[in-house]
């Protein structure tokens, strides 16, 4: 019996002792293709030289040093080498452990940024319906999942949700594009009409969703239209790029392609590829010189904030991306893996749709795929994929609730940045094969 308090705790999982590349490999010397990186986590694969050759090098001079006494070199680097290529002017880099943390402290930022500008009033947070943006209670609160939150409820503080930006499932038939991202668009002005625009601090979105809705990416012009809302009414843009930053998406940062800077980015998973537990908020000049300004200190913060060992691994990771112009291959392979999954789910009658950009990819199962009808959440479709993914040496990333945090299926795939022609195409035949086990063509 295992003293580890397990997510699932009636679940034995496989032992892990071995990760190569694309590759982990268990106790029993099964090997399986990672080709969901964790939890679109191990952007590099596993065992890159480079990078655990950095942390290694750390650890010989100090391994941990807390940040009320000093600062560190590697987390002056990083900050330095993420600011540059950030959007807008997200200049500063407040390092933390996770992407959950990293949420908590643009809250908690966003917050003070308007305390100390004398605006009090501001306390309300608007984020979308079939969002995640972490299991911490702040980051719980403003999440759209309703199951994830349904147990909470009690000790949530109050948020407010408009529509995501479902374009298989919510735009209309009739709708294109531009008509679509405005109807999104004056939904948010609606609410923050509602709410009253002095009282709303922030509008909170994923750039694309990833884990509760399946590599959603915005339609059209709807991040720009988002933007111009929020400066109309002085409110506050905090993008979550936990999952769908650091390259995953062909871009540094995913909300580079659609030409919007927000006034907060939060960061984590491909930051540090997982190698280390890391991840991080990048506030604007506009924000930080508030603080600077007022207070002088920022009212946050955790034991492992800017970790040396965690940032120096971070550090090698981005240099390993730029160096070996990853996001080219990024962009090349993710369309790859989304024509082949198109051409071989083509005719399913169970694969609904085939979304996402780069090397971040959902595929949406259905029961009808002409009337879109979910299957009954019992069947829980998405655990039995899981399940079959492993059986064929296969790593995917599913999740439930996809339609309304209840009924909906999806399987969320995302490969390594490494990744070749040839791996892509291995893991669409074996997507197929655990399919196909799970939901046989009729």
């Amino acid at each position: 019996m295992s003293n580890v308090f397990h997510r699932s705790p009636r679940q034995q999982l496989p032992t892990v002792v071995e990760g190569r590349g694309i590759e982990l490999v268990d106790s029993t010397g099964k090997r399986y293709l990672d080709a969901s990186g964790g939890a679109a986590v191990s952007c590099l694969g596993h065992s890159h030289p480079e990078v655990v050759r950095a942390i290694q090098q750390q650890l010989d001079h100090i391994a941990y040093a807390h940040t009320s006494f000093f600062t560190n070199e590697p987390a002056e680097q990083l900050a330095t080498t993420l600011a540059q290529a950030a959007p807008g002017d997200l200049n500063h880099v407040f390092f933390v452990s996770s992407g959950s943390e990293a949420i908590e402290a643009s809250l908690k930022l966003a917050r003070q940024y308007f305390v100390e500008r004398g605006e009090t009033q501001r306390k309300h947070f608007i984020a979308r319906r079939q969002s995640y943006h972490g299991n911490t209670l702040g980051a719980l609160a403003i999440g759209g999942n309703a199951g994830r939150r349904q147990p909470f409820l009690p000790l949530l503080v109050a948020a407010h949700h408009v529509s995501p930006c479902y374009g298989y499932r919510e735009q209309g038939a009739q709708e294109d594009d531009a008509h679509y991202a405005q109807r999104l668009a004056a939904e948010l002005e609606a609410k923050i009409l509602e709410l009253g625009p002095e009282t709303v601090a922030a509008f909170v979105a994923e750039t694309v969703v990833g884990a509760t809705a399946g590599a959603l990416a915005p339609v059209g012009d709807y991040l720009k239209r988002i933007r111009a809302v929020c400066d109309r009414y002085g409110v506050l843009l905090i993008l979550d790029e936990v999952m769908s930053g650091m390259g995953r998406t062909g871009h540094l940062f995913a909300c580079d392609e659609d030409g919007v800077a927000p006034d907060i980015i939060a960061i984590a998973k491909g930051l540090g590829a997982g190698y280390q537990p890391i991840g991080a908020m990048i506030a604007s000049t506009r924000i930080y010189d508030t603080i600077v300004g007022g207070s002088g200190f920022f009212q946050h913060g955790h034991t492992y904030v800017a970790h040396v060992a965690a940032c120096a691994g971070a550090l090698a990771v981005q240099r390993v991306i730029q160096e070996e112009h990853l996001l080219d291959n990024v962009k090349e392979r993710g369309e790859q893996l989304r024509q082949l999954l198109r051409e071989k789910f083509s005719d399913h009658p169970h694969v609904g749709d085939v979304r996402g950009r780069g090397l971040f990819v959902g595929v949406e199962f259905v029961q009808d795929r002409s009337s879109k009808a979910a299957f009954d959440p019992r069947l829980k479709v998405y655990a039995q994929l899981k399940a079959s993914g492993m059986r064929h040496g296969l790593l995917t990333y599913p999740s439930g609730g996809t339609v309304d945090g209840v009924r909906g299926d999806h399987v969320l795939l995302a490969p390594p940045f490494i990744c070749t022609e040839t791996d892509i195409e291995v893991i669409g035949e074996r997507f197929l094969k655990a399919v196909q086990a799970v939901l046989p063509r009729v």
